[in-house]
């Protein structure tokens, strides 16, 4: 079956009915959060958790943009 159609498109769609249930606030608490805990780390002396847990922040907006395109653009 080729992309895009059949069951592709029933899941992508299934996917995006329920991240629009998300409050956007979430993901961008998310981020925050992510660094809080990155600069408690690195004060702690753990570093390469420190930029490890750092890292999460731009998934977590990126995830926030997407939830905010889904909600005011919907789906095909």
């Amino acid at each position: 079956m080729a992309l895009g159609t059949g069951n592709e498109g029933n899941l992508t769609k299934a996917v995006e009915d329920q991240t629009s249930k998300i409050p956007s606030i979430v993901f961008l608490g998310a981020a925050v959060a992510s660094m809080g805990i990155s600069l408690t780390l690195k004060c702690l002396c753990k570093d390469k958790n420190a930029l490890f847990v750092g890292q999460w922040a731009a998934p977590f907006l990126l995830l926030g943009i997407y939830n905010k395109i889904v909600k005011t653009e919907g789906h095909d």
